[in-house]
């Protein structure tokens, strides 16, 4: 959207936030296609609500086979949206994954350009 009173209302002041509060110290939306890929978003928006998370609990809460995630966290990896740390528990191996603070940045700026895309027709992707 381009114009003299983008990312603003008619009368000139910031743009409301979700929660009513001006966005003056909000981030630039930016839309990620990396990150936008129904199963990358999907990992990344689970990651985004903890801290590390075992390959397992990823596996199962997003019915994904081994390979399928393997293969989407190598990608987020390559491009910095996580960490991936392997060891042992017991003789048993053991992944975590946590979504880096880049990979917490793209994922917001995401979530924010999928509000602007979606917020004239008066629906929020924000609770």
């Amino acid at each position: 959207m381009t114009g003299p009173h983008q990312g603003r209302p008619a009368g000139g002041a910031p743009a409301a936030g979700p929660t009513g509060t001006p966005r003056s110290g909000t981030v630039e939306p930016r839309f990620d296609e990396l990150i936008h890929a129904p199963t990358r978003l999907s990992i990344v928006a689970l990651l985004a609500a903890a801290d590390w998370a075992d390959f397992k609990f990823i596996r199962d809460t997003l019915g994904l086979s081994d390979s399928a995630l393997s293969k989407q966290l190598s990608a987020l990896e390559e491009a910095g949206y996580v960490e991936v740390r392997k060891g042992y528990a017991g003789k048993r191996p053991r992944t975590s994954v946590k979504l880096s603070r880049h990979g917490r940045d793209a994922f917001t700026r995401h979530v924010a350009a999928l509000q602007q895309i979606v917020g004239p027709a008066g629906v929020s992707v924000l609770p």
